[in-house]
């Protein structure tokens, strides 16, 4: 697969770009309503994709190498739906052929989440917004 084929795996859901809690003593990684700053809310899809490391060191390349470290990834997720040999849903945009239906099946974190910059001490406020989507 190319870079391209699998970048366009992508269903814009924004699931990945939720900022997420892990606790030491467990392990557990949490997600949260809160989105990275780079993600449009609206569109759920990064703003400066391609230059995203540099604002956003530790956002992670979702490569094919890395998947099996990823537990986090929505069970919806295309790339973990393709490593599991799985098809794609009906409201995958490479399967509606739009990127609407992600929005419309409520897949995706449009009008659920806010932006990082949105909390003022982020290490603070972040864990009070955990949530329990079944992601």
């Amino acid at each position: 697969m190319t870079t391209e084929e699998w970048e366009s795996l992508c269903d814009g859901c924004g699931k990945c770009c939720l900022l997420k809690v892990e606790y030491e003593d467990t392990q557990e990684i949490l997600a949260t309503s809160v989105a990275c700053k780079l993600l449009d809310l609206n569109s759920c899809r990064c703003q400066n994709y391609s230059e995203r490391k540099s604002y956003v060191p530790d956002c992670i390349d979702l490569s094919k190498k890395k998947l099996s470290t990823l537990p986090w990834l929505p069970k919806t997720c295309a790339y973990r739906l393709i490593e599991e040999g799985k098809d794609l849903e009906w409201w995958h945009p490479l399967v509606s052929g739009t990127s609407e239906t992600v929005h419309e099946a409520g897949i995706s974190v449009r009008h659920k989440v806010i932006s990082e910059d949105d909390l003022e001490d982020i290490d603070e406020d972040l864990p009070r917004y955990v949530v329990d989507w079944k992601l």
